[in-house]
Parts: structure tokens; C-alpha cells; sequence
């Protein structure tokens, strides 16, 4: 089976009108809504709101400030201040619709609750899922993964119903290229730029104790020292993270209190690029990465069974630049750009940590801060600037 997508999932038999009905009656029960909203952006910061039903959390994209010697770096000194505070926007939350069923039905049974599934017709759950395990990604993908059929996750089987069952597990699914000679660097220094790279990528969003809140150490330690710019926003943001200053933008942290990783595996799926510098990077190699890992979660309490996923991607470049010619640290590496989004993620918290939705949070009053359209967040096609801003809907997760 490969990623070419199909728009409305596989072919499904027709439902009678008892059939529609006795799902349109079990939704209604719930409290769950009859239309998807949508709304012009934010140009403000919203008031804060309950935590449930939970909005999106926002992309983030920074660029920190140069550093170094020379004319060229005064230039992009003052370029990169003024391109950090960009924020592009990217809602993805879960809602529950009848009008989004009534569409494509596919899409949501995985996050409504047991008493309205349990009304749609068998036929539309009743294809077991492929869990061929896809090839390597090697270059950006064409067109969002094709849909599976709402197989419900659960804690044996956290990625049921999901593309990412089919994808590598955790640092496998970081693909490198084959390297070779590149700008100033030789086929052996760029293995090693890769390799650093993907090990601050492991760092950053795969490493447990991360995951669970801890501060990302070995991450840090692999940024150039002489950035004491992007160091200092980094401390500043976990000790004290505001929407502004999200660690969130570059790690992947959940509260401890509030929910658990189901199991220790997380989805990944993403490549790795190398290409010499242009413009105000003349002179480095630059390492892009485009990555989007998927996290399984239970909520932290006894006897909690109900999972859900959050789903983060990332695009960072790191820039590595000669040393003796540039004033630079040897085996450490620039950050040079980043930007994520999160996919089921309250887009109006700001204390550092990723706040999943679940079923069980979801009430029929909409949500003040989904502003945005749906989004699928398994598509990897488009750039992340690309998207759609605002904070709106996931079609699955």
C-alpha cells in the first residue's frame, strides 16, 4: 500500500435511513454539535478558556539571532531579530461532528464516544487495517497518507486506526540520506553533521525523560555555545515558557500530572536534507529536517483507558559552518530555523507543555479559539508555512 491518498477512504456500501438515524439520535444525546465553526483569525491574544473542549495549539516558528564576526553576521543579526517574532498560526484540535461524520464518517469514530460508534452501521468499521510497514521516507511526499478505517485505539494497540501504524518507531524513522561531499565539507563531515543532527532530534522529542516534563539536557548541549541568544530564550522558556516563548516550539513535553506516554514506543515518520548555503547562510551547509513524530497518551489516573495521539511535526535547519574560518565550536551545531505544529494540542496554554484532547473532554458548546479550517495532520506534502493559520479541527488523529 503506498501514501497516495484516497479522498474518502475505501469504498462503503450504502445506509439506510433507519441506519442514519439511529447515529444522528446517539450523537444528539451526547451533546456533540451539528456544524463545524469557523471564524476569522485571532489578532489578538484570546482570553484564557476552559481547558475543555481543547483549541489547538499554535505553530511556532523562530529563527534565532546570528552571531559570530564579520559584516555578514551584523546583516543577519538584524535580519533574524526581525523574522523571530513571526508566528504563523496552525490550528488542529479534536471536534466531534455530526456534520463531518455526515461527510466522511471515516474520519472521527476514532474520538467519539463508545455509545454513538457503537450506532453506525458495521459495515463502515468492519476492514481490517494494513500494517505493512511503509519503506523509508527519503524525500517530502506528494499528497497526505491515504485514510484508514476508525479502529479505535486502545492501550495494547495505541496506533490503531492511524497512518502511523505502518510507520518506523521512534529515532528508526529519521531517515538520513547518503551523504556526500557538500559545500566546505567532505562525504565523512557531512555523516557527522547528519549524525549530530538526528541525535538533537532524538533528544528533543524522543527522549522519555522529556517526554514526561524533564528538561532536554543533551539537546541543549549540542547547540553551538557561541549562540547565547537562542541559549538564553531556551532557559528563559522552560523555566518561565509564555505563548511568546514556547518550549514546546522545539520540544516535545507533556505534564506528567496530566497524562502518560501509552507504552515506549512513538511513531515517526520524516527525512533529512543537506544542501550548501545561499544568501546570509553563504559559507555553512545547512541540514533541514522535516519530521512528524505521533505520541499515544492515557490520561494520569487510575484505571484511565481511553487513548489518544497527539501529532507534532517539525521542520528545523541547522547550519554548520568551517571552523578556523568561522568562530565556531567544533562538534556542536547552529540552529538556524524551526517551526512546528501540534495536532490535538490546546492552542491557548502556554506553560511549556503539550495538553491533549480526549473524548471524554468534549462538550456541544464550540470553541471561542478555533478560528481555523480542518487540517489533516499525517499530511507531510506542504511546507509548514504552507498551511492553513488559525486554530481550527483535526480530520483525524
Amino acid at each position: 500500500m503506498s501514501d497516495k491518498p484516497s479522498d474518502m477512504g475505501p469504498d462503503r456500501p450504502s445506509v439506510s435511513d433507519e441506519e442514519w438515524a439511529s447515529f444522528v439520535e446517539a450523537a444528539k444525546e451526547q451533546g456533540l454539535g451539528t456544524e463545524a465553526q469557523e471564524r476569522a483569525l485571532r489578532k489578538a491574544k484570546p482570553k484564557k478558556q476552559p481547558k475543555a473542549p481543547k483549541a489547538p495549539k499554535a505553530a511556532r516558528r523562530q529563527e534565532p539571532a546570528g552571531w559570530g564576526t564579520g559584516p555578514a553576521w551584523q546583516e543577519m543579526n538584524g535580519r533574524a531579530q526581525r523574522r523571530r517574532r513571526i508566528k504563523a498560526g496552525l490550528g488542529i484540535t479534536l471536534v466531534a461532528a455530526v456534520a463531518l461524520v455526515a461527510v466522511r464518517p471515516q474520519l472521527v469514530t476514532g474520538v467519539l464516544p463508545e455509545s454513538v460508534t457503537s450506532a453506525l452501521p458495521s459495515s463502515w468499521t468492519d476492514h481490517p487495517q494494513d500494517t505493512t510497514p511503509l519503506a523509508a521516507e527519503t524525500a517530502a511526499p506528494t499528497a497526505p497518507p491515504e485514510y484508514v478505517d476508525p479502529d479505535r485505539p486502545t492501550l495494547e494497540e495505541p496506533f490503531k486506526g492511524s497512518p502511523a501504524l505502518r510507520w518506523a518507531d521512534g529515532a528508526a524513522g529519521i531517515t538520513l540520506p547518503a551523504a556526500k561531499p557538500t559545500g566546505w565539507m567532505s562525504k565523512t563531515q557531512v555523516e557527522a553533521a547528519l549524525k549530530r543532527s538526528k541525535d538533537f532530534l532524538v533528544a528533543a522529542n524522543l527522549d522519555p525523560a522529556v517526554l514526561r516534563g524533564g528538561r532536554p539536557e543533551a539537546a541543549l548541549k549540542l547547540i553551538e555555545p557561541k549562540q547565547p541568544e537562542i541559549h538564553e530564550r531556551l532557559d528563559k522558556a522552560l523555566a518561565k515558557p509564555t505563548e511568546e516563548n514556547d518550549p514546546t516550539s522545539l520540544f516535545s513535553r507533556f505534564a506528567p500530572s496530566e497524562v502518560s506516554l501509552v507504552g515506549s514506543v512513538v511513531k515517526t515518520r520524516g527525512h533529512l536534507t543537506v544542501e550548501p548555503g545561499k544568501g546570509r547562510e553563504k559559507g555553512a551547509v545547512l541540514v533541514r529536517a522535516d519530521l512528524t513524530f505521533v505520541y499515544p497518551l492515557v490520561k494520569a489516573r487510575p484505571g484511565a483507558d481511553e487513548v489518544t495521539r497527539t501529532i507534532v511535526r517539525r521542520e528545523v535547519t541547522f547550519a554548520f559552518y568551517q571552523p578556523g574560518r568561522y568562530a565556531v565550536t567544533k562538534g556542536r551545531l547552529i540552529l538556524n530555523h524551526y517551526i512546528s505544529s501540534a495536532g490535538n494540542s490546546s492552542c491557548d496554554d502556554s506553560d511549556g507543555f503539550y495538553h491533549p484532547s480526549f473524548a471524554e473532554d468534549h462538550t456541544a458548546a464550540p470553541d471561542p479559539a478555533q478560528t481555523g479550517p480542518a487540517v489533516d495532520p499525517y499530511d507531510r506534502s506542504k511546507p509548514l508555512d504552507q498551511e492553513p493559520k488559525g486554530c481550527g479541527t483535526v480530520t483525524r488523529s
